[in-house]
């Protein structure tokens, strides 16, 4: 069983690992085709001006903008599970968990990055910035993604899918085969977005303390500070309604 998650905005600065190259990523056959949108990025913000990039960016602080203007190619890296900060990341306190926890991350979760697709949580990457829904020139990244990567991920993650990406995500890569189990979160009848995100890493936690290894075993369990309320079934998909208690 394997488990997907959405990237954050906001990433932590620094890295001690070797800067970006092909050992530093899983799928290593496909290293050229992430080479490939790197390298237009590179090209992209370092032609582009502080002014363009702001927006490009969504930063308002110009420092903040000519940071990330700088090359990617000599930059330090670390663990994408350690890089990705903010809500979700949070509730996952991935530095808080003991050695076989933190393995079940490293070796379970896959990430969708705006820059370099699908990524493995222990696959090393450096502090970027790419706000989702960016355009890069004469490239849709996320169709190339899915195009190039799709046959791939369908071997590696198998036969059963934890999906706890947000919706954009599912551009990357739309799951056809493996059984997949999804949630929606609600509070007082409605349905919350900042909380998902929350939840979403709660979630994760949960799986990686418990070392939850089938969707079996996940469904045996309860979480805490939610309330399965419903279950609605679509093919392949089974979509967990839990309410926020």
């Amino acid at each position: 069983m394997k488990i997907l998650l959405a990237p954050a905005e906001t990433k932590n600065s620094g890295g001690q690992d070797k800067p970006f190259c092909k050992q530093n990523f899983f799928l290593e056959e496909l290293f050229e085709k992430r080479e490939e949108v790197f390298d237009i990025y590179e090209d992209f913000t370092g032609k582009s001006s502080i002014e363009e990039l702001s927006k490009w960016f969504g930063l308002k602080k110009l420092d903040e903008v000519q940071k990330y203007k700088q090359s990617l190619k000599d930059k330090s890296t670390m663990k994408a599970i350690q890089r990705y900060n903010g809500v979700a990341f949070d509730a996952i306190e991935y530095n808080s968990l003991d050695e076989k926890q933190k393995e079940y991350i490293d070796s379970n979760v896959v990430l969708f990055s705006n820059l370099f697709g699908p990524i493995k949580a222990d696959d090393l990457i450096p502090d970027y910035k790419y706000k989702q829904g960016s355009k890069l020139p004469n490239i849709n990244v996320e169709k190339f993604y899915q195009d190039n990567f799709t046959d791939s991920l369908d071997k590696y993650l198998g036969e059963e899918i934890i999906d706890l990406r947000a919706g954009y995500y599912e551009k990357f890569y739309k799951i056809k085969k493996a059984n997949v189990l999804t949630f929606k979160f609600i509070k007082d009848g409605k349905v919350v977005s900042h909380w998902a995100k929350h939840y979403r890493g709660a979630l994760l936690k949960h799986l990686a303390v418990n070392n939850t290894e089938t969707i079996a075993e996940f469904m045996a369990t309860n979480v805490e500070g939610l309330k399965l309320v419903e279950i609605q079934e679509k093919k392949n998909i089974k979509l967990l309604i839990m309410e926020i208690e």
